[in-house]
């Protein structure tokens, strides 16, 4: 049945590698562009070793994983919204400056959770 379009070739018109590789750029452009993805990164990575090197159990490990991708996720978000209202206008709109800020308040929530769990996860271990 080659040439036959099937409903899901018809719902994503792109192929697998194409949206992997659209989805490779944008996180490119995250890391190339702007600082606090690499900061993220960074603390991410360290959390993971230190996780290992605590020889945390699966479940920390679990834990901790999505704490990080949280934080990623928020920050990721984050930054699309603030590129999409910037390409709305550049003129100062209080909506706009609104959206902007709550934004921003998911990463700060974020954050607070992740160092939180990391010091639930962590504390007791480096008082040792």
């Amino acid at each position: 049945m080659k040439g036959k379009k099937t409903v899901f070739d018809l719902l994503n018109p792109r192929g697998l590698g194409e949206s992997f590789e659209i989805a490779t750029k944008g996180i490119s452009y995250l890391f190339l562009h702007h600082r606090n993805m690499r900061f993220i990164f960074l603390i991410g990575i360290a959390a993971i070793l230190l996780g290992f090197y605590f020889k945390l159990h699966g479940i920390e490990l679990i834990a901790l994983s999505i704490t990080i991708t949280l934080v990623f996720v928020a920050e990721i978000l984050n930054t699309a919204i603030e590129l999409m209202l910037d390409a709305v206008t550049k003129e100062y709109n209080y909506k706009i400056k609104l959206i902007k800020d709550i934004a921003a308040g998911v990463v700060v929530i974020t954050c607070v959770n992740a160092l939180l769990i990391g010091y639930v996860l962590f504390i007791h271990r480096f008082l040792k």
